[in-house]
């Protein structure tokens, strides 16, 4: 399993993704943290994508996804990130801490840390 960060999915479900991205997550299922449904929603409403929230193949689409729960051991988890960020990365990149998934990412800040296990 990985955890995908908000632009990874993004890009999954607009056919965007690099090709070892999509070799990484055809022999896997994926997991997103809860903030990430969140950001989509944001996203969409400042027009920075274009994705109907009420789209019954979009509902399809994130079914298939796991969705780990914003959670105490999430927070606690972000006292422990090597680098600052805005709080839905760090709570993106705790996520994959505390469970033990590693997080696909484009993202250098998170890309550089030490301490989240990474795809």
């Amino acid at each position: 399993m990985l955890n995908l960060d908000t632009h990874i999915l993004v890009h999954a479900m607009t056919g965007e993704l690099r090709p070892a991205e999509k070799r990484l997550l055809a022999g896997t299922s994926w997991s997103i943290s809860a903030i990430v449904l969140w950001e989509l929603g944001m996203l969409a409403r400042l027009g920075r994508i274009e994705v109907d929230l009420d789209d019954p193949e979009l509902r399809r689409f994130l079914d298939a996804v796991h969705v780990w729960p914003l959670e105490l051991d999430v927070i606690r988890a972000m006292s422990r990130l090597d680098f600052k960020s805005d709080p839905a990365d760090e709570i993106i990149a705790a996520t994959s801490l505390v469970h033990g998934i590693p997080l696909l990412t484009r993202d250098r800040k998170l890309l550089r840390s030490k301490v989240v296990p990474l795809a």
